[in-house]
């Protein structure tokens, strides 16, 4: 599986895919599927969708994960055909300055382009510590004029992402292009082929969402949709084994899947994720029952799509998932494939793990009832004296 692991994601960390033009990475996904004989379908919106019909008197589950990628559109063309550009999602500006680009005009056709830097030697001491900001920078694609960057394909609005790269690191490590989250779709990969000849377990959806990076909301419309019991999202989870990120956690690269106990947005976005105790202990036990290593997250400023997935209809049980990963939303991002293979294993075990008797409540059934408290006693009353009667007067006339 490790070997399939990195052949699937060095593929898809190559194909540009910014979000709202997923459509190369879902129909490369598509195309590879169909090569095992697993097929799918695709909405309006464009998720991917592929099902496995299951036992219908067990929850059903989406497991999914998001194809886009982040970058930027194009907002102007000037006159000597430089480019000025919007960003699309979380690009950390910090991280742009003299990044490689490609602007996406079709495939075979695409241009790239570099985010030009201010010369050294022109550089002020008061601009050599100051981050320049996505609307200030210029990308150059060596045409020199309106006229010929138009004759190339690009218009406004076409779509911009950082060059698509492939580095293998030492051992099982290896640094990319949108490896958030291309790793993620590479593990749905992983998972579709182990479940094409199973035997018994729930039905199963697995959905290569869209619009992540961009309003989160892709992977709601296949939700609506599906109506699953059970939602389980696969997305990076920030490693903290660096010294800027010490005091961020324990999450280790190399040291297995984790799952979030807790995401919240607070910029922008009021949203997030607390976990549904049911999809703890399935994911907890999953990965006990196959002696997996399991970590543990608990974030502000992270969000995914599962915010708005849980919301659907009457709720649906959900829990974040996922892969430890170094530079999150730079131009090179850094995983451990062994950690894509523990999760792909997890994900098995814990989809299996839903059949008819499993507890879609709260509380498990095993879990000891609240204790009733006793009533006090009542207050005791004082004797009351012997009733005495006026002459003529009946004890039926005197009672209340």
């Amino acid at each position: 599986m490790l070997d399939r692991l990195e052949e699937d994601l060095s593929q898809l960390m190559c194909i540009p895919g910014l979000a709202g033009h997923e459509d190369r990475v879902r129909r490369h996904i598509a195309a590879q599927l169909a090569r095992d004989g697993i097929t799918g379908e695709t909405d309006r919106l464009g998720n991917f969708t592929v099902t496995f019909p299951g036992d219908p008197a067990a929850p059903s589950v989406m497991v999914f994960a998001h194809m886009d990628q982040l970058g930027f559109i194009v907002r102007r063309i000037e006159p000597d055909g430089l480019l000025r550009v919007e960003r699309m999602g979380g690009v950390a500006e910090r991280a742009m300055a003299a990044q490689a680009v490609l602007v996406c005009v079709g495939e075979g056709r695409d241009v790239p382009g570099v985010i030009l830097n201010k010369a050294h030697h022109a550089t002020t001491p008061e601009e050599k510590y100051r981050v320049v900001k996505a609307p200030e920078i210029v990308i150059d694609t060596g045409h020199g004029s309106r006229a010929a960057v138009e004759a190339a394909g690009i218009r406004i609005g076409a779509p911009v992402i950082y060059l698509p790269q492939v580095l293998p690191l030492a051992d099982t490590r290896l640094a990319g292009t949108a490896i958030d989250d291309r790793a993620g779709c590479a593990v749905l990969m992983a998972l579709a082929r182990a479940l094409r000849n199973r035997e018994g377990g729930p039905t199963v959806h697995i959905v290569f969402s869209v619009l992540e990076e961009f309003n989160l909301r892709g992977a709601q419309v296949a939700a609506q949709r599906l109506k699953p019991d059970v939602a389980i999202q696969i997305d990076l989870m920030l490693a903290t084994d660096t010294p800027d990120m010490a005091d961020r956690g324990e999450m280790v690269l190399g040291g297995g899947p984790g799952m979030s106990l807790y995401s919240f947005h607070g910029r922008g976005t009021l949203n997030g994720v607390i976990p549904h105790p049911a999809a703890v202990r399935l994911i907890e036990e999953a990965a006990a029952g196959e002696g997996l290593p399991l970590q543990r997250s608990a974030q502000v400023g992270v969000l995914t799509d599962l915010s708005y997935v849980q919301l659907v209809g009457e709720g649906v049980i959900s829990i974040d998932v996922g892969f430890p990963m170094r530079a999150s939303h730079s131009a090179l991002e850094v995983c451990d494939l062994r950690d894509l293979e523990s999760l792909a294993r997890l994900l098995q075990a814990a989809v299996q793990r839903l059949d008819a008797q499993f507890d879609l409540g709260r509380d498990p059934a095993d879990a000891p009832a609240a204790p009733v408290a006793a009533e006090p006693p009542a207050p005791e009353m004082p004797a009351e004296d012997p009733l005495v009667l006026p002459p003529g007067s009946s004890t039926e006339e005197n009672q209340p």
